[in-house]
C-alpha cells in the first residue's frame, strides 16, 4: 500500500484529507505548517497566510494563552506543532516543558527575514 500520494488532496473523503495531512513528506508538512498574517504583513506581501518559521513573532488567536505574542523557538513537523518562547506549563511530577499551539490558532505579527529563501519566496508571492 501507499505511504503518500499528492492525489489524495483531492479526495472530499474526511479519512483520505486525514491520511494525506499525516503521511505527507517534511517538504510538504512545511507548507502545511502555515498561519494567517497580520493585517499590515497582509496589504505588504499581499498574501493571506505564509509557513511559520523560527524566529517569527506571533500572536496567539485561541486558547488558554489567547492575546499572547511572542517569537517562535521551535517548530515540530512531525506534530505539526509550535512551540513558543516564554509558553510554558508544569507537569504533574512539577517539570516544565513548553507549551505547543497548531497554526491554525496563531497570526503571524513579524516575519523573520534573515533566510534568503525565505525573501525569494516572498519576491515570488508578491510578483503574482
Amino acid at each position: 500500500m501507499k505511504r503518500w500520494s499528492k492525489h489524495w488532496k483531492a479526495s472530499k473523503q474526511p479519512r483520505k484529507q486525514r491520511k494525506y495531512y499525516r503521511n505527507a513528506p517534511m517538504a510538504v508538512k512545511h507548507k502545511l505548517v502555515s498561519a494567517h498574517l497580520s493585517k499590515e504583513l497582509r496589504e505588504k506581501y499581499k498574501a493571506r497566510s505564509f509557513p511559520v518559521k523560527k524566529g517569527d513573532e506571533v500572536l496567539i488567536m485561541r486558547g488558554k494563552y489567547k492575546n499572547r505574542s511572542g517569537k517562535v523557538s521551535r517548530i515540530s513537523l512531525k506534530t505539526s506543532k509550535i512551540f513558543i518562547e516564554g509558553l510554558t506549563r508544569k507537569k504533574v511530577a512539577g517539570t516544565e516543558i513548553q507549551f505547543s499551539i497548531h497554526p491554525s490558532n496563531l497570526k503571524i505579527t513579524n516575519l523573520n527575514l534573515s533566510d534568503q529563501e525565505r525573501l525569494k519566496a516572498l519576491n515570488r508571492v508578491l510578483n503574482k
